[in-house]
């Protein structure tokens, strides 16, 4: 089931192949098949390496403005994300924003709740949410309330 949503910060011109290592890395275990959703901030609607990984992949691609992305307390902001885009993060609140957006449009309950938290490769940051129950061993998720 597709349960997971893949929240995505990325430079200027980063190839699609880049951005895939990226998310591969940051799955870990959990299979690529489980995403069912890439968000990112609304400046990288033609980022062509974004784009091209969403398409590659058939995902669809949740763009949130920076005031939605102000609105998701972050417990490490990005100095780097504050300096360029004026948000204290990319990847962290776009991934519980579109894991939120993806429950609702499944009609299901549950927090959105980050899987993996942001992880860096290769310039590209990616972190992962998610609705469904935490696991009982799962010491490592974060709940998040959104807006």
């Amino acid at each position: 089931m597709k349960t997971l949503s893949v929240g995505i910060g990325c430079r200027r011109h980063t190839s699609a192949e880049e951005i895939e290592a990226a998310v591969r890395a940051a799955l870990g275990s959990q299979a690529f098949e489980h995403i069912a959703t890439v968000a990112s901030i609304e400046t990288k609607a033609q980022e062509s390496g974004l784009l091209a990984f969403c398409a590659r992949h058939a995902l669809p691609l949740k763009l949130f403005t920076r005031e939605q992305i102000a609105a998701v307390h972050l417990a490490e902001p990005s100095a780097a994300s504050r300096e360029h885009l004026g948000v204290d993060g990319v990847c962290e609140p776009c991934a519980l924003l579109g894991a939120s957006l993806h429950a609702k449009a499944r009609c299901a309950a549950g927090i959105p709740r980050l899987v993996a938290r942001k992880c860096v490769h290769a310039g590209v940051t990616v972190a992962i949410a998610s609705t469904e129950p935490a696991p009982a061993d799962s010491a490592t998720s974060t709940q998040q309330d959104l807006p």
